[in-house]
């Protein structure tokens, strides 16, 4: 019973990841980021090598965009409800990037699971240890995650 229940979890956290390429990057309120977390991310690359990211206001707000989409929708994936990719996310919040990578989440209480659930997943680790990018933005809605990372052209 216990193993049956561990696998329901499982799939309630389940996440998945996006990368794209080659899509002026300035700022509006950031929302689900934090100090907190921004000290786990750059930790984290630091620990693999990579240089450190900065929270970027436009980011959140395409970040938070997407999880709200999801959480009013009842959908979980990359693709938005009007069919939007992150490139195309990027370009209507007014980002300008030459490299861009999303991890989205759900079922996550806090921003420091959600992070140890990307950070345990090979695509999520992979997308916060792109070696290019340098600005990052975190959303949240309910129990929908969604953080992007970014090269700005």
């Amino acid at each position: 019973m216990r193993f049956i229940l561990l696998i329901a979890c499982f799939f309630l956290m389940s996440c998945v990841s996006e990368t794209v390429t080659n899509t002026a990057s300035t700022a509006t309120p950031t929302l689900a980021s934090s100090g907190e977390f921004d000290g786990m991310l750059g930790l984290f690359r630091a620990q693999g090598g990579r240089e450190p990211v900065r929270a970027n206001t436009r980011l959140a707000a395409i970040a938070q965009a997407h999880a709200q989409d999801m959480a009013r929708n009842g959908f979980f994936a990359h693709k938005g409800s009007d069919g939007s990719t992150l490139r195309q996310r990027l370009r209507r919040g007014g980002y300008r990037a030459c490299l861009g990578a999303e991890n989205i989440g759900n079922g996550y209480p806090d921003q420091r699971t959600a992070f140890q659930g990307w950070q345990a997943s090979d695509g999520h680790r992979r997308n916060m240890l792109l070696r290019d990018v340098r600005e990052y933005g975190l959303g949240r809605a309910g129990p929908y995650w969604v953080l992007v990372l970014a090269e700005p052209c």
